[in-house]
């Protein structure tokens, strides 16, 4: 008995001591669940700072190709190849690496002679910890015993548009032949910013040529549908502050090639087995009624090869023939334009027989076909009035109106004022063409030629159309 009462003590002080732990554990547990910890300071917004670089900043006399270049916190790259810009221009690519709170950067070029090197990291170097960028951030050195310091800035404009684009670059070369441009690396190059502004730093007395490139590969003018700019003349480069404007466009539009692949000549293959053969049209009608302003447009599925104008009756809905009205077909040979002087809340219907259109292989209409339509009221319009200050009319200005970057119209201007009674309401951007060859349409440059390109400026104040409103604008060339 006192064996067993003996043993049931020790049973029960060691369930005990396992219970106790298992409650303790379980405060301990929550309370380390609840606890909150301290906040912390201000967010760091320092961007991080140089402190050390070998060889140092600014050095003369550099015979290493080896840099280094030591910050106060730990720092990474971001994005090397979109951000570094090196001048000279290097041949090859140099190594750029970090670690810890260092960068290094490993030249491949051989230096050259008596030369001033700027290597700009752009936004690439950051801080670990928050992100926060040494922005432009410029290492410089010289093989000589000087620094050069000069400078050239400016500006780059699209000529097409009269707007800017900061995905371009600037590029100089000392190689003063026209076809430099097309063979030759350049000597230098920088990037513009957000403004299309650029600027050149540590650039060595000289003549250079001034391009403007896309900012590809190459970085040269090898494909004339690429976006380029030129000045007519080398520039000098001697101390004294220059800023130019070049004019970057577009000599060809590019033309996308359609895929050879065998998927789509079979998804081409499947399509014509399904393809409707019937000869077909569509009226460019907005729920039936036709727009004061433009003609009456059939647009055709297919090439029209054969039509005959006397098939098509167009009248009044009394079926009294109407007179004065004209139709052309479009180059596409798809599309017809019905001309006519059109009035408004006027009934028309237009006839056209089976056989008033064939295509090239030769199918007409299924049958005959007949549509009713009412032209829009004057009170669906708007109307506007455009005062243009300083504007030369010898240089023979073209009013151009832009809608979701596309040419809705362009007029002659042979007056500072312009008044259109009826206009279809809508925001519309503003642009005057300088249209130097008076064929109303805006014409790119000829680098071999040294032609320039049209110019256009763009004004940053849209004019809104309004239904039944009077809109009355001042702009200021």
């Amino acid at each position: 008995m006192v064996v067993i009462f003996a043993a049931m003590i020790h049973w029960n002080l060691k369930n005990t001591g396992i219970a106790l732990l298992i409650v303790v554990g379980q405060m301990l547990l929550f309370s380390c669940a609840n606890i909150i910890p301290p906040g912390g300071g201000p967010r760091d917004t320092i961007a991080p700072r140089l402190i050390m670089a070998n060889p140092k900043d600014s050095s003369k006399n550099v015979i290493s190709q080896n840099i280094t270049l030591t910050f106060d916190e730990y720092v990474e790259l971001q994005g090397v190849n979109e951000n570094l810009v090196i001048q000279p221009y290097p041949k090859n690519t140099p190594l750029v690496d970090y670690k810890l709170r260092n960068v290094t950067v490993k030249l491949k070029d051989s230096l050259e002679k008596n030369t001033t090197y700027a290597i700009n990291f752009g936004n690439s170097i950051k801080d670990v910890n928050e992100g926060n960028l040494a922005k432009e951030l410029t290492y410089v050195f010289s093989t000589g015993n000087q620094i050069d310091g000069n400078q050239y800035q400016g500006t780059v404009m699209l000529a097409e548009t009269g707007k800017t684009d900061s995905n371009f670059i600037v590029v100089l070369h000392n190689i003063l032949e026209d076809s430099s441009i097309k063979k030759n690396r350049p000597r230098y190059m920088t990037k513009l910013d957000g403004k299309g502004n650029f600027r050149f730093k540590y650039l060595p007395d000289g003549r250079f040529n001034v391009f403007v490139l896309p900012n590809d590969f190459t970085k040269k003018y090898d494909d004339s549908t690429k976006i380029f700019g030129f000045l007519n003349a080398p520039i000098l480069i001697n101390g004294n502050p220059r800023t130019d404007t070049l004019y970057a466009y577009q000599e060809y539009k590019k033309i996308d090639k359609p895929s050879t692949s065998s998927n789509n000549n079979n998804a081409k293959l499947n399509e014509r087995k399904t393809e409707d053969k019937r000869l077909k049209y569509k009226a460019s009608l907005d729920n039936g009624q036709q727009d004061l302003l433009n003609p009456l447009v059939l647009t055709f599925n297919r090439k029209i090869k054969q039509w005959d104008s006397s098939k098509i009756r167009f009248m009044d809905t009394l079926y009294q023939p109407i007179t004065g009205y004209k139709i052309s077909m479009d180059s596409t040979q798809t599309k017809f334009s019905i001309q006519y002087p059109w009035r408004e809340k006027t009934s028309f219907r237009i006839i056209i027989a089976k056989d008033a259109f064939s295509d090239t292989a030769g199918l007409n209409l299924p049958k005959a076909d007949s549509a009713r339509f009412v032209t829009k009221r004057e009170a669906e319009y708007g109307s506007f009035r455009l005062r243009f200050t300083n504007l030369d009319l010898s240089k023979h200005p073209v009013l151009q109106l832009i809608q979701e970057n596309k040419l809705v119209e362009s007029i002659p201007l042979t007056s500072p004022d312009y008044i259109r009674k009826r206009y279809r309401p809508g925001e519309y951007e503003l642009r005057i063409l300088l249209d130097q060859n008076q064929n109303g349409v805006w014409d790119p440059g000829n680098y071999l030629k040294k032609l320039q390109p049209e110019l256009v400026r763009a004004y940053t104040k849209k004019m809104v159309i309004r239904a039944d409103r009077d809109t009355d604008l001042r702009y200021t060339f």
